[in-house]
Parts: structure tokens; sequence; C-alpha cells
């Protein structure tokens, strides 16, 4: 692809299975032949670092005052500064391979503070725009086709300068009415943003998520979600798997699963289906 795309993953509500999102659909995305950069946004506990079994790793550099630059360190009025003494390539610290194929920005315990720094910006564009700078002037170089940001279950500064950087939201919903609600309530935040600040944010991807569809009201929530989300619901929904928790627990992905479940082989094809479909809505749909 000849530019890089990007998508945040978001919804005002924790456990929706953002980050399990963002990982499984990142990985779907390299499967399709894509370079893909994650970045974490989504708090100092480092959930979408765990899930690629690299966390323990990038603790231990936090703990011994080594993990910098990272990720809250580009959000600072100086990274500029700072990028051009830590020469050509910034960023070399700040990216970690993993063994999935996808690249990860993980989050840091600076991100703590991050949202009342931004607030201290009385300037609201300025404000919400300092992701975008880092990901245009910073990381487009670096020649990623596309970027996820796994963002904060919460609106706040540090979720609304995701979604400005991004674009493109992704919502992962599970069945049910606060669920609907919720989804709602972003569509509602994003023609908000668009309205006040001339920045158009589209709902990309609705995701069902962790659905079991041996439940009659389910069902009627994913009949719902599709008449609802028309443009933008996943050609499929990601069946609830115990696998895919456990490989969470293990660090990786469904996708290297020696033996997945029968479910977990039912998600692995919904995500690589939702990166398809993202990809295509993004403008770089050239997948295999």
């Amino acid at each position: 692809m000849d530019q890089t795309y990007r998508a945040a993953a978001f919804l005002d509500k924790g456990g929706t299975g953002k980050t399990t999102t963002v990982a499984h659909v990142g990985v779907a995305a390299q499967h399709r032949g894509h370079d893909v950069l994650l970045i974490d946004l989504a708090g100092k506990q480092g959930d979408l670092a765990k899930h690629f079994g690299v966390w323990d790793d990038y603790q231990q550099a936090i703990e011994q005052d080594e993990a910098w630059p990272n990720i809250s360190t580009v959000f600072d009025d100086s990274w500029s500064t700072i990028a051009e003494k830590l020469g050509e390539d910034p960023l070399a610290d700040l990216v970690i391979e993993t063994d999935e194929g996808v690249d990860l920005i993980p989050a840091h315990p600076g991100l703590d503070t991050l949202d009342s720094e931004l607030g201290n910006i009385d300037d609201a564009r300025k404000r919400y725009s300092r992701l975008e700078e880092f990901l245009d002037n910073y990381v487009d170089p670096l020649g990623y086709d596309i970027v996820l940001i796994d963002l904060p279950g919460m609106t706040n500064n540090v979720s609304y300068n995701g979604l400005w950087a991004a674009g493109h939201a992704i919502t992962p919903v599970e069945m049910g009415p606060f669920e609907a609600e919720q989804a709602d309530a972003l569509r509602q935040d994003l023609n908000k943003i668009a309205d006040n600040f001339a920045v158009e944010i589209e709902l990309a991807l609705v995701l069902p998520n962790k659905v079991d569809t041996r439940t009659k009201l389910a069902e009627e929530y994913l009949a719902a979600f599709k008449d609802e989300y028309p443009e933008a619901i996943a050609p499929d929904y990601v069946p609830y798997s115990q696998d895919i928790r456990n490989a969470a627990q293990r660090g990786m992905t469904a996708f290297s699963l020696e033996d997945p479940s029968s479910t977990a082989r039912h998600a692995k094809e919904t995500y690589l289906g939702a990166a398809d479909t993202l990809l295509d809505r993004l403008g770089g749909g050239d997948h295999a």
C-alpha cells in the first residue's frame, strides 16, 4: 500500500474486548501480508504487551528506568527536540517486535498522568492533535501499512487524541442493551467532534464480540446491530471462546494456537474477515 492507514479501538466501557480486538485484527492483517504497528494507550497495565508475551521484559526495563523514550514521551512539548537528539531512528527503542509479526509500542506508567497533562493545554485543537502529529511526522515515514490504536475504556483527552489521529473507530460490542446504548453514544460523540473541530471520524467497524448464539437474546441483538450499523458491521461475529482467553494468558493470540477449538477457529476466520473489511473501508483493501 502507498500510505499508512489508521484505526482506533474505542467504546466508553471497559471489558468489551478492545485489546483482544486490536491484537487479533492486527495479526489478521499481518497474515494478509500487511506491515502492522499496534499502539497501546489503554493504560499502564500493558495488556496489549501481555497479549504478545513481551510485557515482562518491558516491565523490567521500566523498573530499571530504561524504558525511554516511551509512548507518554511522544505527547511531551519537547518531543521533537528529544527525537532530534535520538538521531536518525528516534523510534528504535520505542517500537518492540513481537513473535507474531506485528510491531508494538507498549503502554507505560506515564500514561497515568497523561490525561490531566493534556487537559492543561488550553487550545483544544492542540490538545487533541498531539498523537496525530507524532504519527504524521515519525510513524508514517516508517512505512507501516496500518496502525491500530488501543484506547482507554473511557472518554478522556487520551481517547480523543487516539480518535482524532486515527480518523476511524473500531468498536467491539457484546450483545446487550447497554452495549447498544454505548455504541450509539459513540456515534454521537464522533459526530460532535466532527461538528466542533471539522475533523471527520468514521465508525469504520462494529465487531460483535463474545457472542453466544445459543441464547435467543444474543441472536436478537446480533440482528439489531446489523440493522443499526449496516455500513460498519463486521461480516461475522466473534464467538465466546475460552481458548482465546487462555491464549492471551499465555502471551499469544488465537493465531498461534497449535490445536484451536472450533470457536477459536471461528474467531480466527472472523478476525481475518474483519481485517479485510476494515482495510477496504480505510481504502487500503489490497489483500490476498
